[in-house]
């Protein structure tokens, strides 16, 4: 008997033994509504993934997301963007761009994440992946207490794109390394009002 067959029939042995009744899983998630602000929470848990966040009004928009973008020379605006700024609207060579700029489809206050599911001014994936540098642009009032309405709200079809904070990484020496497989750089500008 070689030893595949020997794991595969301790395996099955187990099996046969096993207690066969179900046992019930406990469905009671959390799903009250944090205490306090949470638009303010947002904003903290933002900056606890090491993420920048920017607050401002509608009329303040443009030039804070100029302000974000810095010496960024190349910057993708995806088709539907609300606000006039000076971009490309896709690109082929996604490496040759510095920055993205993104709406959201909506943040989870308890957990700091923006959540993308490729609707206006949001592109396709890919966008928010590959430049240094995302931008994304976010009301408050799309901001949702925590997870279970963030699951509620979204549309289980569309590509959906969670980010909380910056691309990063770990190495074998739990070395924090940022910017391999995403942005380096999340910027996120939290737009008062509705």
């Amino acid at each position: 008997m070689s030893a595949r067959d020997e794991i595969l029939s301790a395996v099955r042995g187990a099996l046969r033994d096993a207690d066969r009744t179900e046992t019930p899983v406990p469905r009671g998630y959390r799903s009250a509504r944090p205490d306090g602000d949470i638009v303010e929470l947002f904003a903290e848990r933002v900056v606890d993934y090491r993420a920048t966040l920017t607050r401002c009004t509608a009329a303040e928009l443009p030039g804070t997301i100029r302000a974000a973008l810095g010496d960024a020379r190349k910057v993708l605006v995806p088709e539907g963007f609300p606000v006039e700024i000076d971009g490309t609207p896709d690109a082929d060579d996604l490496d040759s761009c510095d920055a993205v700029v993104t709406t959201a489809a909506l943040g989870i206050a308890t957990t700091g994440t923006i959540v993308l599911d490729s609707g206006p001014g949001q592109g396709r994936r890919a966008l928010s992946l590959v430049p240094d540098v995302h931008v994304c642009v976010l009301r408050e009032d799309q901001i949702v207490p925590g997870v279970p309405q963030a699951v509620a709200a979204l549309d289980p079809a569309r590509p959906q794109t969670w980010i909380s904070g910056p691309s990063a990484t770990s190495d074998i020496e739990l070395n924090r390394v940022e910017g391999v497989h995403g942005p380096r750089t999340l910027h996120v500008i939290v737009v008062a009002g509705g």
